[in-house]
């Protein structure tokens, strides 16, 4: 188990942390939030720390390859979950990035068994951006009321669902020889 491997376990388990703070409210509100939003920033920050130092040290290795995106997945797919669960992103949303999520692991999947690679893209990084811009977004703990705050939080989250079926769509057209590949 090397550092970048660590660092990518840090990121597992720092989602139940922040489920507890963020969904159990064990201090005053304003505390949870500012906790909540620092073990995001935090487990969110360990994916490129984890990815700049396994390539900087040479120590890129099978399991960081096969968890640090599965790390990646379950920390926002989690939050999403959390914010449906107490109706601040709605679930149409939630579904529609878990099921991409979902879809691109079982393509990435299909292309390994195939030997190919699937690269990432600059869409699916964008992808990751903006799911990352709607989620700090939310866990800020704005000081103004819920009608400036609602239609924003659609608008950014239409806008990372818009870009999460965009980057699947992208990956499905630019690597469409894993469905027709014949080994």
């Amino acid at each position: 188990m090397n550092l970048p491997n660590k660092i990518t376990v840090l990121r597992i388990l720092l989602i139940p942390a922040f489920l507890v703070v963020y969904l159990a409210q064990p201090l005053p509100q304003l505390a949870n939030n500012w906790l909540a939003l620092v073990l995001f920033v935090v487990a969110a920050s360990t994916d490129a720390l984890d990815g700049y130092l396994a390539r900087r040290m040479n120590l890129v290795s099978n399991f960081g390859k096969l968890i640090d995106p599965l790390a990646d997945k379950l920390l926002v797919c989690s939050v999403l979950v959390a914010f449906t669960a107490i109706g601040t992103v709605p679930a149409w949303a939630t579904i529609l990035i878990i099921a991409r999520e979902f879809y691109i692991s079982g393509f990435r999947q299909l292309a390994l068994e195939q030997n190919l690679v699937v690269a990432a893209s600059g869409l699916g990084k964008m992808k990751t951006i903006f799911q990352i811009v709607l989620i700090v977004y939310i866990l800020l703990p704005w000081p103004f009321d819920f009608f400036i705050f609602a239609p924003v939080t659609l608008a950014l989250t239409i806008i990372a669902v818009v870009f999460t079926l965009w980057s699947g769509l992208d990956y499905t057209t630019k690597n469409l020889h894993v469905f027709t590949n014949k080994n």
